[in-house]
C-alpha cells in the first residue's frame, strides 16, 4: 500500500524495514524496483525467496510490513496466525 507512505519510496532500501540486503535479495528473484515489490502478490513472493538461505517467517513478516509501512514485528505480533494459515494453504507453513 503505497498511499500509506507521506513520500513514495524510489529505492527498496528505502521502505519499511528494507534495507542495501533486501535489495539483493529481491533482485535474485526478479524485483528490481517498488513497483515490481508492490505488483506481486506478499505470498507469492515469499514462496520465491523462502529457499534461500536464512528465509524464514520473519521474511514474510517484512515483505507484509515493507507494503503496509508497518514496522515487522507489528505483523508478526498482531497477524501471525492470519499468515500461518495462508502459508499452510500454499503448503508453505512451517512444520
Amino acid at each position: 500500500m503505497l498511499d500509506a507512505y507521506e513520500k513514495q519510496p524510489k529505492r527498496l532500501r528505502e521502505l519499511n524495514g528494507f534495507g542495501p540486503r533486501s535489495e539483493e535479495i529481491l533482485a535474485e528473484v526478479g524485483i528490481y524496483s517498488v513497483e515490481d515489490f508492490m505488483a506481486i502478490d506478499p505470498y507469492v513472493l515469499y514462496a520465491k525467496i523462502k529457499p534461500m538461505k536464512g528465509m524464514g517467517l520473519n521474511s514474510i513478516y517484512s515483505i507484509i510490513g515493507a507494503r503496509e509501512n508497518i514496522s515487522w514485528i507489528e505483523i508478526k505480533n498482531t497477524r501471525k496466525e492470519e499468515i500461518l494459515m495462508v502459508l499452510d494453504d500454499m503448503g508453505l507453513a512451517p512444520k
